[in-house]
Formats: structure tokens, C-alpha cells, sequence
């Protein structure tokens, strides 16, 4: 069984499901913040090919991620459906593009698999378990992995 902070006492978990591509993820749902429109931002140089830049989020930087990019398919051409997903993954913010939203779904237990010892370790990383709901399957991502790791400050 995968463990996720929303776990309620039932054993149900509430998730986000998103599109990136033609593939749909899902997030915990007590780790989003808040869902926005597409925002232009301001790119950051020398920052890895997944990160689109930075936006203003009422006075605080907030990075964003483009998960097609981040998880090896092809980066969002963006536009006005697009959506960035405000989540907070340990003590930051961080914003998700990504094609679009797609529900908010309660899942049981029984409906959360453990990703298959075939899967790539790159899958295996970001992927930490499938949703499966009639005729979908619904990658679980392991939020803390997304972003690379930062050095402390010397």
C-alpha cells in the first residue's frame, strides 16, 4: 500500500489528476496550493531545460516547472489552456505547467497500485505508484524528486 499524507482514516486518497501530453499524473492533493492560468515567465539563466522561469506569485518568486519537459517527453507549447499547478514540495513553492486539469478524485486503496518493477528507473523516480480507475491508469508523482537536488550554501 503507498502511503500519501491526504490518507484519510478510511484509507481513501484524494488526488489531482492533470494531462501532460497525451499521459495523465496526479498529485496529492493537500500538497497543491492553488491552480493558475497560464502566466508568461521570465526565464533564469543557466537553469535546467525544465524549468520555464520564474513568475510573480504576490510578492514571492515562484519557480516553474514544465513537467512534459521534466519527465522526458516532449516540453508544453504553451498557451491560454495551459495551467500551472501551485504546489508546495517540503518548505517551496513550486508551480506545475501542465496541459491541462482533468479532476479531483477520491481513490481508495484498492484503486492505488505500486508502479511495476519493469518501469525505467527515470519512471520509477518520478512515478510513485498508478491510479486505476475503469479505464484509466493515472501515474502518482513523487513530488519531492522534481526538483534537483540544491547544494548548501558554503
Amino acid at each position: 500500500m503507498i502511503e500519501t499524507p491526504s490518507a484519510a482514516a478510511g484509507g481513501d486518497h484524494e488526488i489531482i489528476a492533470f494531462r501532460v501530453g497525451e499521459q495523465e499524473f496526479c498529485v496529492d492533493i493537500m500538497a497543491v496550493r492553488e491552480l493558475r492560468g497560464w502566466t508568461p515567465t521570465t526565464p533564469l539563466p543557466e537553469s535546467p531545460a525544465y524549468v520555464r522561469g520564474v513568475i510573480n506569485l504576490r510578492g514571492s518568486v515562484l519557480p516553474v516547472i514544465d513537467m512534459g519537459a521534466r519527465m522526458g517527453l516532449p516540453a508544453s507549447e504553451t498557451d491560454a489552456r495551459n495551467v500551472i499547478i501551485v504546489v508546495c514540495v517540503g518548505e517551496q513553492l513550486v508551480g506545475l505547467l501542465v496541459d491541462s486539469v482533468c479532476d479531483i478524485l477520491t481513490v481508495a486503496d484498492g484503486g492505488l497500485q505500486p508502479t511495476p518493477a519493469v518501469a525505467c528507473d527515470t519512471l520509477a523516480t518520478f512515478v510513485t505508484g498508478l491510479v486505476t480507475l475503469d479505464d484509466r491508469m493515472i501515474g502518482l508523482l513523487a513530488l519531492e524528486h522534481l526538483l534537483p537536488a540544491i547544494a548548501p550554501a558554503a
